[in-house]
């Protein structure tokens, strides 16, 4: 670790490119196939190693759900995620946030609370309309 915090080699920067550059909300093996199109010989690993390196030092976040990969998002200001249950795509809400939310379950737990995800499921508009077709 340098001085001012870790290092950002050339991989970790080109995976950081990567996932901030796209809205899909990228897995790992998605991030892969991006890299080794610009460091042919980057390893799956590494690439893992580095999402988790950039989570940790807050520049992007991970996205977890149950019975799926860990998707990766580059955008770390508060914002919100539909989930589609059927294609599982994921896709941005840019809403207001409540913030009297977050005070009032500082209020009720005593916590201090630094963020907070809320996510929203269902089928996506497209998915909807193959059903309806």
């Amino acid at each position: 670790m340098g001085a001012i915090g870790p290092r950002m080699t050339r991989q970790k920067s080109l995976v950081l490119e990567i996932v901030q550059g796209t809205t899909c909300h990228p897995t790992a093996d998605w991030v892969y196939q991006e890299a080794r199109r610009q460091i042919p010989d980057i390893s799956l690993g590494t690439v893992y190693r580095n999402l988790n390196a950039l989570v940790q030092q807050g520049l992007i976040r991970e996205m977890i759900y149950a019975g799926a990969s860990s998707r990766y998002d580059g955008n770390v200001e508060n914002h919100y995620h539909f989930v589609c249950e059927n294609c599982h795509r994921v896709f941005d809400l840019f809403m207001d946030s409540p913030e009297q939310w977050v005070r009032r379950a500082e209020e009720i737990s005593g916590h201090e609370i630094k963020g907070h995800r809320m996510e929203f499921f269902g089928r996506c508009a497209e998915c909807r309309k193959s059903v309806n077709q």
